[in-house]
């Protein structure tokens, strides 16, 4: 056992004549820790191009807020009849009158 382990701190293991199903192996696990690493730095970019389009949903949800809210205060009726009385116009004290036209 101490002698096994001397030898792989030596690295007799890749040296040795049948080195070469080492090596082999060696080349796989090196080859699938690169392909890891290139996957998860690709999650990390994902991750952060989420949190980014997330903040900005949040900030065009909150300017429609906003924009309806202005829209909703320039439909009331006392603002339009501000605006209609800053116009010189008055609004009828008269009902409606019903037009009807017989053919």
């Amino acid at each position: 056992m101490k002698n096994k382990i001397i030898q792989f701190i030596r690295g007799s293991f890749l040296l040795s004549k049948d080195s070469s199903k080492n090596w082999s192996l060696i080349l796989f696990f090196s080859f699938l820790s690169l392909l890891m690493i290139n996957s998860s730095h690709s999650v990390d970019k994902k991750i952060h191009e989420i949190a980014r389009i997330n903040e900005s949903v949040k900030s065009l949800r909150s300017e429609f807020v906003d924009t309806r809210t202005i829209l909703i205060r320039y439909k009331m009726e006392s603002t339009v009849s501000k605006k209609i009385n800053e116009m010189g116009i008055s609004s009828s004290t008269e009902p409606p009158i019903k037009i009807i036209v017989n053919k």
